[in-house]
């Protein structure tokens, strides 16, 4: 169970780098943003995750578990508690991402 996130959601990589939202729609709306679901682009910018001198910064994120009752469109919503995996331009995984800000009206599981 979680809050659904939407355009204005804080999400980050675990090294620090911010994530932002290219939603598939805009019908669906939390306030005034749309709502993520497991169509959107999540890209990632301000990454410097370098391990071992080769740069390998996370630039997407892939949910791998939204949310298992709602849909938007006849997509997945992506909730505060789903879980992803950032990814290098590579596809390697860096690690999970981190949801720090999220509206507070809109819940589901």
């Amino acid at each position: 169970m979680g809050n659904l996130l939407h355009v204005g959601a804080t999400v980050m990589c675990p090294h620090g780098g911010r994530a932002t939202l290219l939603p598939s729609q805009s019908r669906v709306q939390a306030g005034t943003q749309p709502v993520a679901t497991l169509a959107d682009v999540y890209t990632i910018a301000g990454c410097a995750f370098a391990p071992g001198g080769k740069p390998q910064p996370c630039v997407t994120i892939q949910w791998v578990t939204p949310s298992a009752r709602i849909q938007v469109n006849g997509q997945p919503a992506i909730l505060q508690s789903s879980v992803g995996l950032c990814q290098s331009a590579e596809k390697i995984p860096q690690g999970p991402p981190l949801v720090t800000v999220v509206q507070q009206r809109a819940a589901g599981q």
